[in-house]
């Protein structure tokens, strides 16, 4: 009897051995990076945007050997638009996935939420798209590879001036969003500072959907412009409403605006509107055309700017752990810093002093129902 126990014993502790060699060999053959997004909820089409972009890079880095000799792997977590959500599944990936590297979040105000947790661990987080000026404030290991608002809304003032040639502009904004805030802000700063005059700034709330209250004030005040730096929920109504209202002036947005969902909710009275983004798909240059042609084979649509900055962000991140040689927290984030003249689908990025991505701004308009290139700001 002591035998079988001493046998069965002996039996329990090898096939133990054996399944923690086959988890650490399991561990060892992926570099696995977290990945945070709004797969759902209220800004999803963000979400499964630069998921596809993530995807597809992932395809091309594994296709080409992975990264140090190891498959990529992502772990993709939904935060549905959610600022509890994401500091939860974000907690989960630092403590549970102990990941060494996160991808996300999209939008500043949950991207600012967050940036503390990755911080405080010393993981790096890098942003695709969240632009407000005060995510990369956070500390060290916070990374983003689009521009950031202060640029964004300088260069839409300027183009405001330069090119539509308004004098006289109205804003409308969303006071619950870091975004909407500091774009507004950086916008009416350049425009005045170029000789124009903010004649009327109005406010509403994510969720809200009539702002004919506000629209009609900023009619009164005969602007030449309307700058709307809002979510495409909210912007998609406003655009409807302004139209109906029969104001004339130009409407004007930033990144916050390129998604599918403006047109589907403004129908034609988006025709004739500008916005800023990060990317177009009608440039000429054959690294974005080739990005253009294996998108659309893969999803059957043209990739939009999320889809292209979550492509660029992933490759990014990648070409950062190969330089490393590691994925040791500290050795990626020196790495992240040194980054210049990455070329990406997005444009090239070089990230400055303060972790953040200088590049161009691209100006889209709508026409004949959909967005097409009109011109780009570099910095």
């Amino acid at each position: 009897m002591k035998k079988l126990i001493i046998y069965s014993l002996v039996f329990f502790v090898i096939v133990g051995i054996l399944l923690t060699g086959c988890g650490k060999k399991t561990e060892e053959r992926n570099i696995k990076i977290g990945v945070i997004l709004p797969l759902t909820g209220q800004l999803s089409t963000f979400g499964q945007s630069v998921r596809k972009g993530v995807e597809l890079a992932l395809e091309e880095v594994n296709r080409e050997g992975g990264v140090l000799g190891k498959k990529v792997e992502l772990i993709i977590e939904d935060d549905e638009s959610k600022t509890d959500t994401a500091q939860t599944v974000v907690t989960k990936l630092l403590t549970k996935d102990r990941v060494p590297l996160i991808i996300g979040e999209v939008i500043s105000s949950i991207t600012l939420a967050v940036a503390p947790l990755c911080q405080r661990y010393k993981v790096p987080l890098i942003t695709p798209s969240a632009t407000n000026a005060d995510v990369t404030r956070t500390g060290d290991y916070i990374f983003r590879t689009c521009f950031i608002d202060d640029f964004q809304g300088s260069a839409l003032a300027r183009f405001a001036i330069e090119s539509l040639k308004a004098k006289r502009a109205g804003i409308l904004k969303d006071v619950k969003s870091d975004y909407s805030i500091g774009l507004a802000s950086a916008f009416a700063k350049t425009f005045k500072e170029m000789g124009g005059e903010v004649v009327n700034e109005q406010a509403y709330a994510a969720g809200d959907t009539d702002f004919r209250t506000q629209l009609t004030s900023i009619k009164a005040s005969n602007p030449d412009i309307i700058f709307i730096p809002g979510y495409y929920n909210e912007v998609g109504l406003i655009i409807r409403q302004a139209r109906e209202l029969s104001i004339k002036a130009n409407l004007l947005g930033g990144d916050g605006w390129d998604s599918p969902r403006v047109l589907e909710i403004a129908g034609a009275s988006a025709e004739g509107t500008y916005y800023g983004t990060h990317f177009s798909p009608l440039e000429k240059s054959p690294q974005v055309q080739e990005f253009v042609s294996v998108f659309k084979q893969k999803y059957n649509e043209e990739p939009d700017a999320l889809a292209a900055l979550g492509y660029d962000t992933l490759k990014l991140v990648c070409s950062a752990i190969k330089r490393a040689g590691t994925t040791e927290g500290q050795k990626v984030r020196d790495e992240l810093a040194q980054t210049k003249n990455f070329a990406g689908v997005t444009g090239e990025i070089t990230i400055d002093e303060n972790r953040n991505a200088r590049k161009p701004l691209v100006i889209l308009k709508i026409e004949k129902g959909k967005p097409t290139y009109f011109i780009s700001i570099k910095p």
